[in-house]
């Protein structure tokens, strides 16, 4: 592996529920989760349905050491935890971290809340890796790796949320998922996020027409984070966060539409990665 390597992988890119079937073999049913790799270090970022193949992948890759990045714990980032791979194994280490709570619930207790009866049939406990928890409030800086800086934001969404950036050799991922345009303007939280980033992975759950009917559900538009990416004179946008009703035919006309407004523009679909 390059030292100076900087990329991004999509194992999930669905939103609110996973998806199976042939209407989303193209884009992809699984539910967020990302794979950053800096370097030799990997990053994980929320734990949908996607992380289960992240999970085989990582182990058969003998991956060791890594850290998962929560932005939130609603389940459909959450739902895969319980069935990543390297939790499994006695000579990993996992530290697990999350920023977003409003209630004072630290990153252990969000974990084994989730893992606890009548959700789940076991907790924590079955995991054999080496596990660690971490906390920080929105703003902070982490550095979870040497020459890493993963930055962080609060985002616009119900029950709190974190958008990260993540800054390796000189270069910027922005991962900004999920969270609600407001009609007053920018969020100034987000284009100082992602000012100058490479590349902007964006909550675009719905288009601008499908927006009147779900304002206050905490999701955004593709046309709102071209305008963001525009704003911030960021780099490639990744449109992300694709709302269950889309199936492949769907997504196809919003990313020929999304690139002819912004050329460069991609719909995020399962297997994509982005080198940097």
């Amino acid at each position: 592996m390059e030292s100076d390597q900087f990329s991004v992988r999509f194992w999930g890119v669905r939103g609110s529920i996973p998806c199976p079937g042939e209407r989303y073999a193209v884009y992809g049913g699984n539910t967020p989760c990302l794979e950053v790799r800096c370097g030799g270090k990997v990053l994980v970022f929320d734990a949908g349905s996607g992380i289960h193949p992240l999970g085989a992948s990582l182990n058969g890759d003998a991956v060791k050491d890594l850290h998962l990045y929560f932005t939130h714990c609603h389940y459909d980032h959450i739902c895969g935890l319980p069935f990543f791979g390297p939790l499994f194994c006695e000579d990993a280490s996992v530290t697990i971290v999350s920023g977003h709570h409003q209630n004072g619930m630290t990153t252990e207790q969000m974990v084994r809340s989730f893992m606890q009866a009548p959700f789940f049939p076991v907790g924590p406990e079955v995991f054999s890796a080496q596990l660690a928890f971490d906390d920080f409030a929105p703003g902070d800086t982490l550095t979870p790796g040497e020459g890493i800086a993963v930055r962080t934001t609060a985002l616009n969404h119900p029950n709190g949320c974190i958008g990260y950036r993540i800054e390796y050799g000189g270069r910027a991922i922005c991962y900004v998922s999920d969270t609600e345009h407001e009609a007053a303007g920018p969020d100034k939280n987000i284009v100082e996020l992602i000012a100058g980033a490479d590349v902007v992975i964006y909550d675009a759950s719905y288009t601008a027409d499908e927006y009147e009917q779900c304002q206050g559900y905490g999701h955004s538009t593709w046309e709102e984070g071209a305008k963001l990416c525009d704003l911030a004179d960021a780099g490639q946008y990744v449109i992300f966060h694709h709302c269950p009703h889309h199936d492949d035919g769907f997504m196809d006309r919003m990313a020929r539409q999304a690139a002819a407004a912004r050329p460069g523009t991609l719909v995020a679909r399962e297997g994509l990665t982005l080198s940097v």
